[in-house]
C-alpha cells in the first residue's frame, strides 16, 4: 500500500435507531426461516441463519429469500471493510469472505517488521468490528474461483451465489517476472510477512554477535531494501533507527550502529508520487540516518544472502522488497482485459465492463475518475470507492433511475514517514517536511486505525519509543528452518 492520504475514516460503525434495529432482526429471521428453495423439511429444523453459502452440487440451492438481494464482498481490507461499514438497506444482506480473520492496518506493517508494533496492534478481528451487523455473514475462507455467468463463488467451504458481487481482494507483492526472488527478498504485504522479516532482523545481529569472523559479521549486518517509493523509504528509515538508536547499547561483541543499510531504487529519486523537492528531502534525511541511497539501479539478480547490482554484488543478511504491486491473481477470472499489473480496468461507476452487478475496487481496480484523474492505489482511495459503491447499491434497491453515477476522486495528500521526528507530506499545495510532517503523518494513522483499543495502544507504543528510545516488540520466536533461511548462514558464523 501506498502513502497515506489526510483522509478521516470513521472510526466505529455508525449505530441504528432502535426501529430500524427490530426491522433488520425481523429480515434476518426471515431470511432464516422462509429460504427461497428450501424443502418442507428444513423449514421445520430449528432456525440457524442464512450463511449465505450454496449447497454442495446436487441437494437443494439455497438462494435469495423473499426477493432479499445477496451481495457478496471478497476481501476484508480497506475497500471490503468499508463497503460493509457503509452499505445499508433493509431488502440486502451482505456476505464478507476473507482467508483472514482479521482487518489488518498494512500502512503501518513495517512497524512491526522493525519491532516498533506488535501484531495485535495494528489488527482487530472482522467479526469484532462488524459484530453490531446482524445483516452482515462473515466467513473465513479461501476464495478459489469466480464465475460471473453464474454468478457464483467457489470457496473452500462451498460455493456462493451472489446478485451483486464486490470485489476488493487487494494487492500482492510483484516481483517484475522474477517469482523466485520472493524465497530471498520478503514483500510486506501480510502480518506473516512482518513477522519473517522481524524475525529475520533480530536473528541476524544474534547471529553477528556470535559471529568470528569480520566478513560474515559485516554480511550479517548489512540489510538491502530493494524500492524507492513509501514502503521502501519507510522500511530503510525504521531499519536503520534499529540498529543505530533501539539496539545500539544492547550487545557487547558488536556496536548495531556499524550496520550497513542501503536503499535501491531504480528511477532516478524517490518518492516518485511526490514533488522532486519532498523526494529530495527524504533522500537527505535518510541519508542523515545512516542509510546509503542509490538511485537509478536496477537489481540484475537475487539470490541467498546476495543482490547483483551493474558492477557489485551485496552480501546481506537481510534482503527486503518493497519495489512492485500486482493485483490478485483472481481478477483473471472476471473475464476482462486486465492492464500490465493485472488490474481490472472498470467502468466510471466501477463497475466490471460488461458486468453491472460486480464491482472491482481497491488495489486491483484500474480507475481513471470522472474528471480524467488517474486513482491511485492507496488506501484513502479504495475507502472513497468503496463509499461510492454503496452509495450507488442503496439507490438502485431503492429504484433511483440515476443510481449509477462515475466516481469522483478527491486526492486529500500523501504523506511518508523517514524516522524519529522526519516525514514529508503534501496536502493539497501545502507541502511539509520534518517534526511537523511527522506529527501529521501520526495524527492521521490514528485516525484510520480501527478501534479504540487499537489507537490507544499504539499511542502509548509511540509515546513510550519516542521517550525512552526504546521498542517494546523485540521478542524472536523459534521459527522453522525454512523461515531462518531468511538469515543466510552462508560463510559460517
Amino acid at each position: 500500500m501506498g502513502g497515506l492520504s489526510a483522509i478521516q475514516l470513521d472510526g466505529g460503525v455508525d449505530t441504528a435507531a432502535e426501529d430500524l434495529r427490530v426491522n433488520v432482526w425481523f429480515g434476518v429471521f426471515r431470511t432464516c426461516c422462509f429460504e427461497r428453495g428450501a424443502t418442507r423439511e428444513s423449514h421445520q429444523k430449528p432456525c440457524g441463519g442464512n450463511t449465505g453459502l450454496a449447497q454442495p452440487v446436487g441437494s437443494s440451492h439455497v438462494g435469495t429469500v423473499l426477493n432479499r438481494k445477496k451481495v457478496v464482498v471478497l476481501g476484508a481490507g480497506f475497500a471490503g471493510l468499508t463497503f460493509c461499514r457503509s452499505f445499508r438497506h433493509s431488502e440486502a444482506d451482505i456476505v464478507l469472505i476473507d482467508r483472514q480473520n482479521h482487518h489488518l492496518f498494512q500502512p503501518l506493517l513495517y512497524q512491526v517488521a522493525t519491532a516498533g508494533l506488535s501484531d495485535a496492534e495494528i489488527a482487530q478481528p472482522i467479526r469484532s468490528i462488524l459484530s453490531d451487523r446482524p445483516d452482515v455473514q462473515v466467513h473465513m475462507a479461501e476464495i478459489l474461483d469466480i464465475d460471473v455467468g453464474r454468478r457464483s463463488v467457489q470457496t473452500s467451504v462451498g460455493e456462493v451465489i451472489y446478485d451483486y458481487l464486490v470485489v476488493g481482494l487487494g494487492g500482492r507483492t510483484s516481483y517484475f517476472g522474477h517469482p523466485e526472488w520472493e524465497r530471498h527478498a520478503p514483500g510486506l504485504k501480510s502480518l506473516e510477512d512482518a513477522e519473517r522479516i522481524r524475525h529475520g532482523l533480530l536473528m541476524a545481529f544474534e547471529r553477528a554477535e556470535n559471529a568470528t569472523d569480520a566478513l560474515e559479521r559485516q554480511r550479517l549486518m548489512t540489510v538491502v531494501v530493494v524500492g524507492g517509493g513509501p514502503t521502501g523509504v519507510e522500511l530503510a528509515g525504521a531499519c536503520a533507527e534499529l540498529a543505530r538508536v533501539v539496539l545500539r547499547a544492547d550487545f557487547r561483541r558488536i556496536d548495531p550502529a556499524q550496520a550497513r543499510v542501503i536503499l535501491i531504487e531504480g528511477s532516478s529519486r524517490l518518492l516518485g508520487q511526490l514533488p522532486e523537492e519532498l523526494g529530495e528531502e527524504a533522500r537527505h534525511e535518510l541519508e542523515r540516518m545512516g542509510v546509503e541511497v542509490r538511485c537509478g539501479v536496477r537489481v540484475r539478480d537475487i539470490r541467498d544472502g546476495e543482490v547483483d547490482l551493474p558492477g557489485e554484488t551485496i552480501r546481506a543478511g537481510n534482503i527486503l522488497w518493497g519495489a512492485g504491486v500486482a493485483a490478485s491473481p483472481l481478477t483473471a477470472r472476471l473475464g476482462v482485459p486486465l492492464d500490465r499489473s493485472g488490474r481490472v480496468p472498470v467502468s466510471p461507476d466501477l463497475s466490471v465492463p460488461g458486468h453491472p452487478e460486480v464491482f472491482a475496487i481497491g488495489d486491483l481496480a484500474a480507475v481513471v475518475d470522472k474528471d480524467g484523474q488517474v486513482v491511485p492505489g492507496v488506501s484513502p482511495a479504495a475507502i472513497q470507492e468503496a463509499r461510492h459503491v454503496a452509495r450507488q447499491l442503496e439507490r438502485e434497491l431503492d429504484g433511483d433511475p440515476r443510481a449509477r453515477r462515475p466516481f469522483d476522486y478527491w486526492d486529500k495528500g500523501t504523506m511518508a514517514t523517514i524516522g524519529r521526528s522526519a516525514a514529508v507530506a503534501k496536502v493539497g499545495s501545502l507541502e511539509l517536511t520534518g517534526w511537523v510532517a511527522w506529527v501529521a503523518w501520526l495524527f492521521v494513522h490514528l485516525l484510520f486505525l480501527v478501534g479504540f483499543r487499537n489507537r490507544l495502544a499504539v499511542l502509548l507504543q509511540w509515546t513510550y519509543s519516542y521517550f525512552t528510545y526504546r521498542r517494546g516488540a523485540r521478542i524472536i520466536a523459534v521459527r522453522s528452518t525454512a523461515t531462518q533461511g531468511l538469515v543466510n548462514q552462508k560463510g559460517g558464523g
